[in-house]
């Protein structure tokens, strides 16, 4: 079937503001095939329906003024193994060694030209499969022209996490990268991310975790008030194996993050959360998440918390669908905003979709304002307007940090949102 007319041309276009990778191996030019086959959404589309892809679908990104650096660096007293991207290249002179105890780290296209075997058939793979029942075609036009990131395989449970960080400098940098990552068998790894990379940023990462194995994901997409940032995650859990993700997102013009789970193994385990907060009518963010439960005894989480005011709009699309034979599936999904005004909108899309009878599953979407009867309390003990307001959302967001396992980690996040809300008056 022919594409329409709107979406032939703004593929077309897109495609010609790109040059296809010296190295076009099968993997590349299958998805370069995807995105022709699909071409890039519209707002008409079921699921860009609540967020306009028209800046993410147009040839060249829009300008972005260049954040000032502000206070250390996030993590900055962990350690951990930096991977530095200025602009979307990787920079070596800001990076650490690659090499840490139990990890194989390589850039992409040395594992992809090299003898690394496990890379190439990885490559492609997952973000093909994660395009049924849903096209998602901005992965597969990353698929297809990424050619920075890094290959990261846990051999043993790793000493140190990992650290991709994105820079900015250029004012219409946008980039592309593609992470690769395998967990062996009873290894455990944890990646960290920050900054938001990019007038205009897309990354794809596919996640292979083996049997027995734990990957272990925190991301903060950083303070840069213009970018516009669109993000996949494609995993798949084998057998008694966890993964868990978590994403904090403050300011931004335009965020997207996409999640989209396999769990193939018996008894694994998969979790997926987030936290944002926006402030004015530019600020968008939307959460499209798809946990697919083909497995015995697994469980899912998807735990999404919302703080919108001045007008900001959040979104979350997500969906948790259990096969026939997937007994005794523990499947959670909540997704909440806290309106600080009247102006704001949050648009939610929840889903299940069950073809077993032995499960226990449950969804539920909920928009308010801040309690005033918990605000009064806390009045009239002598706290502040003000600071009562800043507990009581804390408060709120609380269920989906409590996803991330490092109470380290954890608490930097918890101390970058107290940060924001201090900038933020909120009344």
């Amino acid at each position: 079937m022919a594409l329409p007319k709107v979406k032939a041309d703004a593929t077309e276009a897109r495609l010609a503001g790109l040059t296809l990778p010296d190295t076009v191996s099968d993997a590349r030019q299958s998805a370069l095939a995807r995105v022709s086959a699909m071409g890039l959404p519209h707002n008409r589309d079921e699921y860009w329906r609540f967020t306009n892809p028209r800046t993410l679908v147009q040839p060249e990104a829009p300008l972005a003024e260049v954040p000032a650096v502000d206070g250390a660096p996030l993590w900055d007293d962990v350690d951990r193994v930096r991977i530095v991207f200025v602009d979307g290249v990787f920079n070596a002179e800001r990076s650490d060694d690659l090499k840490a105890a139990g990890l194989e780290i390589a850039q992409l296209s040395d594992a992809l030209s090299a003898d690394i075997s496990w890379a190439k058939d990885l490559y492609g793979t997952l973000e093909a499969r994660g395009q049924k029942p849903v096209d998602r075609p901005f992965a597969a036009l990353n698929t297809a022209m990424a050619t920075e990131g890094v290959a990261i395989r846990a051999t043993a449970k790793a000493e140190k996490p990992v650290n991709l960080i994105y820079e900015r400098e250029s004012q219409s940098a946008d980039p592309l990268l593609h992470t690769l990552i395998k967990v062996d068998s009873g290894a455990e790894m944890t990646v960290l991310e920050t900054g938001a990379g990019g007038a205009r940023f897309s990354s794809v990462i596919e996640v292979d975790v083996g049997e027995g194995g734990a990957f272990h994901h925190v991301r903060d997409q950083g303070r840069d008030h213009e970018r516009r940032v669109l993000t996949h995650c494609f995993a798949q859990v084998a057998a008694k194996a966890t993964f868990k993700s978590f994403t904090l997102s403050v300011n931004g013009a335009l965020t997207r993050n996409e999640c989209v789970i396999d769990i193939r193994g018996d008894d694994a385990i998969a979790h997926v959360a987030g936290a944002c907060v926006g402030d004015g009518k530019d600020f968008h963010h939307d959460d499209t998440i798809f946990v697919t439960h083909d497995a015995v005894n697994c469980e899912s989480r998807q735990v999404f918390k919302k703080v919108l005011r001045n007008g900001a709009t959040g979104v979350f699309q997500g969906k948790i669908l259990v096969k026939a034979g997937a007994q005794k599936t523990d499947g959670y999904q909540i997704s909440q905003s806290l309106m600080l005004d009247d102006d704001s909108q949050f648009l939610a899309k929840p889903e299940l979709e069950i073809y077993a009878d032995d499960v226990a599953c449950s969804h539920g979407s909920t928009s308010g304002a801040i309690d005033e009867t918990a605000l009064f309390y806390l009045q009239s003990r002598g706290v502040p307007r003000k600071q009562a307001t800043d507990l009581l959302t804390l408060a709120f967001l609380a269920e989906s940090l409590q996803e991330i396992e490092d109470d380290t980690l954890a608490e930097a996040l918890r101390d970058r949102l107290a940060g924001w809300l201090e900038r933020h008056a909120t009344v």
